[in-house]
């Protein structure tokens, strides 16, 4: 298992009942989890002093209770700063196990910076979200495409850009639908030294286009294959579906990519050490492609 553990932060406390604890900076939160089907005694005395707790709902969704808790705060990682508040379906605005890949992919960039320090390596970030790896790549030297199909977020990643001090970086920021904008980028003939991708189970694009994961996303790496340039460094694919195992995204990964491109993939689950028991709590999937 790939494991995000340099947080200073950040850190899951403890984990019980369909149930996370958390601390986010000085704050200290409960958010569900699936993957937490055990009953374990709740001895952190944290548990009973929250700042917020997201319940969810029988019905689906859920709602958060709030007990002194800002409206917004920041957490770092390194030189990175993320913007954090609480949002609808328990999120905080930061998946903070996915820092395991932005160390991973961070390293290659800087090595081939390195080498070749006149080189600009052009990274694209499909899903991007509020912007954690696109901020970690432009760190390491990287001109970043930034393509979400949510305005509020490609705005939000903008200001954790700016917290980073990464406001001049060349990132180009776009709301867009990612399998168009991947379809026109190939017929413009524009290539990229590395691709990132993070695709959501189910959701539209800014005109209503559906997103389904099943159906969708080998369909997406093939296309991603097409604008990857020669010399490319690597491509990621991050999942949090249950049936995107590390062996599926290998298969789709090797299947796609490496017929065309060579190199070779390797998969496996990310994850977040939890403080209680010295344990890994699994929070998804990677698949990585590297010449």
């Amino acid at each position: 298992m790939w494991t995000a553990d340099h947080w200073k932060d950040y850190e899951v406390l403890d984990t019980s009942r369909g149930e996370k604890l958390e601390r986010w900076g000085e704050y200290i939160l409960v958010r569900p989890d699936p993957q937490v089907i055990w009953d374990t005694p709740r001895d952190d005395a944290r548990w009973a002093h929250l700042n917020g707790h997201y319940h969810r709902s029988a019905k689906g969704g859920g709602e958060w209770e709030f007990f002194d808790l800002p409206d917004e705060w920041s957490v770092s990682y390194g030189a990175l700063t993320f913007r954090l508040k609480p949002f609808s379906f328990k999120h905080t605005g930061l998946f903070p196990e996915q820092a395991a890949n932005w160390d991973w992919f961070s390293a290659l960039i800087r090595e081939a910076r390195r080498q070749d320090p006149a080189r600009q390596i052009r990274v694209l970030n499909l899903f991007a979200y509020t912007g954690g790896a696109t901020i970690a790549a432009a760190r390491a030297g990287a001109a970043v495409t930034h393509v979400d199909a949510s305005k509020g977020m490609v705005t939000w990643a903008r200001e954790n850009a700016a917290a980073s001090g990464l406001a001049d970086a060349p990132i180009r920021w776009l709301v867009d639908d990612c399998v168009k904008f991947v379809e026109r980028e190939i017929r413009r003939g524009n290539t990229y030294d590395a691709i990132i991708m993070d695709p959501p189970s189910y959701g539209r694009g800014p005109k209503g286009e559906v997103w389904k994961i099943e159906e969708s996303v080998f369909p997406l790496i093939r296309l991603t294959a097409q604008i990857l340039s020669k010399d490319a460094l690597f491509c990621l694919v991050n999942s949090y579906t249950t049936g995107l195992q590390p062996a599926v995204l290998t298969y789709m990964m090797h299947t796609a990519l490496v017929p065309a491109l060579g190199g070779h993939v390797e998969a496996d689950e990310i994850g977040l050490p939890v403080a209680a028991n010295g344990l890994i709590l699994p929070c998804g999937a990677s698949g990585r492609w590297v010449r």
